[in-house]
């Protein structure tokens, strides 16, 4: 099958599984889009951003080597936690039994991870940063780094000093 029409395909039997949520539970679960832009070894992922509207991103690689697997498990996974969000609230845990729930309506595994065979998909590179505590170093992600410049302070679990960027 093609790229274009399996894309297709996925984006369609997304918001089939959205709007049958919407039916069975009574309710509107805005959906902003849905892109196939996600790369290294998440399958998927529902973006949640204060005052807009969700949307699902997708590995297309990934998609691509285990077709049916991913319709039927990956998609619904995405959707569920969309759909269990709008009905419990955002303090719901993400693979809770609120999820699970909606899993298993959608008539699919609730299972938290994915097992496909990843050989020769590449994992994403992600630049570390140097940070200092009292008692040693610590290589830091850009998302702890990009909140510490936020404002926002993570401590050493040894020590119990905060961590410091480490310009050595």
């Amino acid at each position: 099958m093609a790229i274009d029409s399996l894309l297709r395909q996925a984006d369609q039997q997304t918001r089939a599984l959205l709007h049958q949520a919407e039916k069975q539970f009574g309710m509107r679960c805005p959906l902003s889009n849905i892109h196939f832009d996600l790369k290294g070894k998440a399958a998927g992922m529902v973006v949640f951003k204060p005052g807009r509207k969700p949307y699902i991103r997708f590995n297309p690689a990934i998609l691509m080597r285990n077709r049916d697997k991913f319709l039927s498990q990956t998609l619904p996974h995405e959707v569920a936690h969309l759909v269990a969000r709008r009905l419990h609230g955002a303090k719901i845990r993400p693979h809770g039994q609120e999820w699970q729930a909606v899993m298993r309506f959608f008539g699919a595994d609730p299972v938290r991870c994915h097992n496909y065979a990843m050989d020769g998909v590449q994992p994403r590179k992600m630049r570390l940063f140097a940070y200092r505590c009292g008692c040693r170093q610590h290589q830091l992600s850009a998302i702890r780094h990009n909140r510490i410049l936020k404002g926002q302070t993570y401590l050493c679990r040894h020590c119990g000093k905060s961590l410091n960027p480490d310009f050595a």
